[in-house]
């Protein structure tokens, strides 16, 4: 059963790793270009670690950071050949690691607040 629940965490990131990429490529191409913050999209991809991270048993770091780093050539293959972009491919790899990085924060911050409600109901 332990197994499991790995893997569940690992394709749950995948999945919402690509439907946040695609979210972003899709519907929100301009949005930030206007407020001068191009990247704040970027804070989406917290969401993916997060639940991932809520879904594994054990290991709720690697393995969300596993399903992202699955999931990001799938993005970089989906924005070259689906959606024609107007950054370069060294742009685009740039933008999907750091894509990578705010996912496995995402889990970060998830297990730090997990810590922190156990270490409170543990004092009451």
């Amino acid at each position: 059963m332990r197994s499991e629940r790995g893997w569940a965490g690992v394709i749950c990131c995948f999945v919402l790793f690509i439907v946040v990429c695609l979210y972003l490529l899709v519907n929100m191409k301009g949005a930030y270009r206007a407020s001068g913050h191009q990247e704040l999209g970027l804070l989406f991809f917290v969401i993916p670690g997060a639940v991932a991270s809520f879904l594994s048993s054990r290991q709720r770091i690697l393995l969300p950071l596993v399903g992202a780093m699955m999931a990001a050539p799938v993005c970089l293959v989906l924005m070259r050949v689906w959606l024609f972009s107007n950054r370069s491919f060294w742009q685009e790899l740039a933008w999907l690691c750091s894509a990578v990085f705010w996912c496995a924060l995402g889990a970060l911050c998830f297990l730090f607040v997990s810590g922190l409600v156990a270490r409170i109901r543990g004092r009451d």
